[in-house]
């Protein structure tokens, strides 16, 4: 029976999924060149320059230390890769002339790299928070603003020393840290029910993208203009971009300038009540209880050990034990996160497109391709592990882990806004809070293992990011869930729930 057309997707009560009440085809506007769709690409790009932001002293890395390691690794023959051929007799890095170098070490460099996300864990729920009373466009805009500035001044405060540096890079993550939150919770206002997977897995994916530019341009740089501008030149492109986000981007469709009226109303009217401002009081007891939060903090925590293993210590891999030179470490470094745009933005279309036509619930949806962006990447770390010194092997490998892995940005990445999409933005804080402790912990574990730059050291990385990627999945797949929950639903939706009840209860 068809829906009237002030039916909320989002009205269903609590023990009903979303994917059972859909709006009439007729009643949807085109998404082309829609507001929706130009926030969608707006934010793609702001979490490219994002993540360019957060990834290029991962290869800078190798450019601002200086080669002659003040305590060389022990001399391993039989565990590390062969050097290649050389056509130049020095092995040393070529920068512009007078650019800085310094002796960090392993243990020095793997905290500096996670020094990030020591800022980035404190600014994550209170961030949630107020972009879900407030509204996210203006978080999510000074977050990134914020972030850039700070970049600007990486070269100074390397200069200064390390603990500098260390302070700098956590102070980026404390403004980086509202970003995320502030996406869902300017989706949970803005995206559709039937267009969430494919307009947040769009935005999301920029993150992907931007680590794909920035690893290859950031060793390019490096060789040409010399370390120092490569943050010169990501910080201000994050300022520019700021400019573009603050004179297009409205929190609400209700308060946007240049929405049509029949956009706007599609979005109000699927929405309903949920895709309002969820107010001072937020109901946390319920959901420090609520198993399947809990089941996207602990699934989310095991996939990102791996991402973040990768995303700051795999130039240091291309480089130590595979021996590739600046541009190439670059290049491959960044090959994998091309393949997981590509098909984070394809899962985000083929999740909506099952929801849509009833093939599936959106329960079954998000546990599908929870399972596949976890257990194929698990799968392709343990071969990298046996791949030895091959070149090709070790690099298809991980291509295809981080691949595989964007099949997850449909799964347990967006189901906080099936569950409770009023808190949206709440609960990513939340989730993305646990989340980024692997952020702190990975890249210290790495240089803990890889401490003599051997093989044997990199295999335990790799073993124990599947293991715990094949954790998190399983873990998903028996506690995940795509219904609204009980603690989630408004006072006119408990109502409208009580009278269901009581009506079902009376016939």
């Amino acid at each position: 029976m068809p829906l009237s057309r002030s039916f909320s997707v989002n009205s269903a009560s609590s023990d009903l999924e979303e994917s059972e009440a859909l709006i009439e085809p007729d009643a949807v506007p085109p998404q082309c060149c829609s507001s929706r769709l130009n926030l969608a690409v707006l934010m793609f790009f702001g979490f490219s320059v994002v993540y360019g932001l957060r990834v290029n002293l991962s290869v800078a890395m190798v450019a601002m230390v200086n080669t002659t390691d003040p305590k060389p690794a022990p001399n391993n023959s039989m565990h590390v890769c062969p050097l290649p051929p050389r056509d130049n007799t020095s092995d040393a890095i070529v920068q512009p002339e007078g650019t800085p170098q310094y002796p960090w070490d392993s243990e020095t460099q793997g905290w500096l790299l996670g020094a990030f996300f020591f800022g980035y864990l404190c600014t994550q729920i209170p961030g949630g928070y107020l972009a879900g009373h407030y509204g996210g466009s203006l978080f999510l805009g000074l977050g990134v603003l914020g972030t850039a500035v700070l970049t600007l001044l990486t070269p100074l405060a390397a200069q200064f020393g390390s603990y500098w540096l260390f302070a700098l890079r956590a102070l980026e993550g404390f403004g980086e840290g509202v970003t995320f939150p502030a996406m869902m919770a300017m989706w949970a206002r803005w995206a559709p029910p039937l267009e969430r997977s494919r307009l947040m897995s769009l935005s999301g994916s920029g993150a992907n993208f931007g680590a794909f530019l920035a690893l290859p341009l950031t060793g390019f740089i490096c060789q040409t203009l010399g370390w120092p501008a490569v943050f010169y030149l990501c910080g201000g492109a994050g300022c520019l971009w700021a400019v573009f986000w603050f004179i297009f981007v409205s929190d609400d469709p209700r308060t946007h300038r240049r929405i049509s009226k029949e956009e706007r109303d599609y979005i109000i009217r699927s929405l309903g009540t949920q895709g309002t401002a969820h107010g001072w009081s937020v109901p946390v007891l319920p959901m420090l209880l609520s198993i399947p939060l809990w089941a996207i903090i602990l699934t989310q925590m095991c996939s990102n050990w791996s991402y973040y293993t990768l995303l700051t210590s795999l130039p240091t891999y291309m480089d130590n034990i595979l021996h590739f030179d600046l541009q190439s470490n670059g290049f491959l470094s960044a090959l994998p996160y091309l393949g997981a745009w590509l098909f984070g933005t394809m899962s985000g279309f083929a999740a909506d497109s099952l929801i849509e036509k009833r093939v599936f619930s959106v329960t079954v949806v998000r546990k599908l391709f929870t399972l596949a962006g976890m257990m194929l990447p698990a799968a392709f770390l343990v071969a990298v592990s046996f791949a030895g010194c091959s070149h090709i092997l070790t690099v298809t490998f991980l291509t295809l882990s981080t691949t595989t892995g964007g099949i997850s940005a449909s799964g347990v990445f967006i189901n906080q806004i099936d569950i409770a999409p009023r808190y949206a933005g709440f609960l990513l804080g939340i989730t993305n809070t646990f989340g980024t402790i692997p952020g702190v912990v990975a890249p210290i574990v790495t240089g803990y293992f890889t401490q003599d730059h051997t093989l044997d050291g990199w295999r335990k990385v790799f073993w124990v990011a599947a293991g715990i990627n094949m954790g998190g999945a399983l873990l998903f797949l028996i506690f995940g869930t795509g219904k609204i929950q009980p603690w989630a639903l408004t006072d006119e939706e408990r109502a409208e729930s009580e009278k269901k009840r009581s009506r079902s209860t009376s016939a």
